[in-house]
């Protein structure tokens, strides 16, 4: 009797164990009930049906390439790296391109039962779509236009997964990488165009450098005419300014003579033999011993004598 229950209890145990399934975070599990589907177990303790509720087993790759079977579905989005692939350009351009992407799953069931390995059919979609679009591009257009070439296949892969259940997220191109003798090419043309680039800045760097000391020596001339000019300007000013001095003292020595000898002729004369006196002084400091007399001398020795009598009259006139 004691042998029966511990076989019993074993059964017990046995049975109770495998009626509870535990699924972990962000993943499920398909459970079909004698071979037809019957209900998704979320994260968390589940129960089954020994025997008769069985998971389903799918084949799936990894991120390695590697396939193996599970039977717990990740819900996390996936990233598959797919090796390098040959695609031709709209010119006839052999490329290699490398593409990522990522995409998860919405719906467990239809990527269990509307599709075989789904990984390798994403694969397989992406490679097809990228020839697609790849063919519609040239050479400079696929190289400059990631962002596009992204934007496509992530529409095409997206509508055309959407039955499986899955969501493309997005679409990375890592390498692209043309012929050989396309990449010389490129490099000598970029060569080419960094030498035109440099011509050019040496060239415009060299015709501000002209201009810029064209303008400096303008510059320069204006400053030096208006220095000249107003340093004319101020000679000229200062001798005015002299001039209308010495006509003023003149005016004023005058003055002072008419008032003193009550005759404006007197006055008149007295200048004049001044005058004289001044003009003949200079020319008795010129070279040489000679020294000849104008014709109107004696008009000199007239205006000597009037200005003596006038002198003569205000000293008398002072007493």
């Amino acid at each position: 009797m004691f042998p029966f229950l511990v076989i019993l209890l074993v059964l017990v145990f046995v049975f109770g164990f495998t009626c509870i399934k535990i699924v972990s975070e962000q993943q499920v599990v398909i459970i079909e009930t004698l071979g037809k589907y019957n209900r998704t177990l979320v994260s968390g303790l589940n129960f089954i049906i020994p025997f008769i509720d069985l998971p389903r087993t799918v084949i799936w790759r990894d991120v390695s390439g590697n396939y193996r079977y599970i039977q717990n579905i990740d819900l996390r989005e996936a990233v598959f790296d797919f090796p390098s692939q040959r695609v031709i350009t709209r010119d006839n351009v052999v490329l290699e391109i490398n593409a990522i992407i990522y995409f998860q799953i919405t719906d467990p069931a239809k990527a269990v039962y509307e599709i075989a390995n789904l990984p390798e059919a994403i694969e397989k979609l992406t490679q097809t779509s990228l020839r697609n679009v790849i063919g519609n591009l040239d050479l400079d257009g696929t190289l400059t236009s990631r962002d596009h070439i992204n934007t496509q296949l992530r529409e095409v892969l997206d509508e055309a997964s959407h039955k499986w259940g899955v969501k493309v997220n997005r679409v990375e191109i890592q390498d692209i990488i043309p012929p050989q003798d396309i990449r010389n090419a490129m490099e000598k043309q970029m060569r080419a165009e960094r030498d035109k680039r440099a011509t050019i800045l040496e060239a415009e760097a060299q015709k501000i450098g002209a201009v810029l000391k064209a303008e400096g020596a303008r510059d320069a001339e204006i400053a030096r005419a208006e220095g000249d000019k107003r340093a004319k300007i101020l000679d000229a000013e200062g001798v005015a300014e002299a001039r209308l001095t010495i006509a003023r003292a003149e005016s004023e020595s005058i003055k002072v003579v008419a008032d003193s000898s009550h005759s404006a002729e007197s006055a008149l004369s007295y200048l004049i033999a001044l005058k004289y006196i001044e003009a003949f002084g200079k020319m008795s400091q010129s070279q040489g011993n000679t020294v000849f007399l104008p014709y109107e001398s004696s008009a000199l020795m007239g205006s000597l004598g009037a200005a003596k009598e006038l002198l003569l009259k205000m000293n008398r006139t002072v007493k």
